[in-house]
């Protein structure tokens, strides 16, 4: 591993929720680089000037096929609000992704991430010695990422996991989904059924709508999904710290999750938890793409971060 080197002439984001672009917020940016089974890894670390860092960093888990900076910027956004809010975070590139080394390989995906997920926490522990735990964020299959590493890991490091949408996707989750999200308000709808007298579209819906339905019961042909959804359940049980739980009103993804925990026995009043804190975000897509949404997501999760360390400091 080497040691942080600072990013110059760093330009505040112009107009953006969050960072160190709000006004009275400060915060420095420096590259971290690192070592992953013999192939180095690339991160930012983003950090307060103003005063002395909490001792809970955050590690940014990213999800899916994308690298550090998120969709919209989202994960730079917030990793400088948490810098300008007296917090460490890093967000990284996996092996074969970004500015990461490493041959790309489309197996190494949420499910083979563990190895990444260990480093980078090594990483930021070992250039911040102050820090003493780390908090692990993630977006979508990125919070799917963080349970399974607890789940074969049982990391004593973790001081907490933020979960934001998190990914549960099989075909039965999915159909099951559709027909209460979908097709049920569709067959409300009288154009549905005028297009259905006419020899439309409507016929091809409802054909599609049995497929749903079998696939729902539990009809359709099985897959290996079940077993990482369990992992994810016996990760977050086996943890019992505290939880941050932030859903999209306006997402399929955050509709499955529901749906799953609603159903699967693993996850019986796991979510019901005191040591989980659940925001919901009525109007937020699924990447929480619209400034009001981003900027609830930081104040949320930097709340959070102030409930969970010795020292709270207040997030404007």
């Amino acid at each position: 591993m080497t040691q942080p080197q600072n990013l110059p002439g760093l330009p505040p984001p112009e107009g953006a929720a969050g960072g160190a672009g709000r006004p009275g917020s400060t915060g420095k940016e420096s590259v971290l680089h690192f070592t992953c089974e013999g192939e180095q890894l690339v991160g930012i670390l983003a950090e307060p000037t103003e005063h002395a860092p909490a001792e809970v960093g955050v590690l940014i888990i990213v999800g899916g096929p994308q690298y550090r900076a998120g969709s919209h910027r989202q994960f730079t956004l917030l990793a400088r609000h948490l810098a300008a809010n007296g917090y460490v975070a890093l967000r990284f590139d996996y092996r074969g992704m970004g500015d990461s080394a490493g041959r790309v390989d489309e197996r190494r995906n949420f499910l083979g991430v563990d190895a990444d997920i260990a480093a980078a926490i090594a990483a930021l522990l070992a250039a911040r010695p102050a820090l003493k735990r780390v908090v692990l964020w993630g977006l979508c299959d990125a919070a799917s990422a963080a349970l399974l590493y607890l789940a074969s890991t049982r990391d004593p490091r973790i001081a907490g996991v933020a979960l934001l949408n998190p990914w549960v996707r099989s075909a039965a989750t999915l159909a099951q989904t559709h027909v209460k999200h979908y097709y049920w308000r569709r067959l409300r709808e009288p154009e549905f059924w005028l297009k259905l007298l006419r020899g439309g579209v409507g016929v091809t819906a409802l054909r599609t709508l049995g497929s749903n339905l079998r696939l729902a019961r539990g009809g359709g042909a099985q897959t290996d999904s079940r077993s990482f959804q369990d992992r994810m359940a016996d990760g977050l049980r086996a943890f019992g710290g505290p939880v941050l739980l932030i859903l999209s009103g306006e997402d399929f993804t955050a509709k499955e999750f529901l749906e799953h925990i609603g159903s699967a026995p693993g996850w019986s009043g796991l979510v019901a938890s005191s040591a989980v804190t659940r925001t919901d975000l009525a109007a937020a897509d699924h990447t929480f793409s619209r400034i009001a949404d981003t900027e609830s997501v930081e104040i949320a999760v930097c709340a959070w971060l102030n409930s969970i360390k010795d020292s709270p400091r207040a997030c404007p």
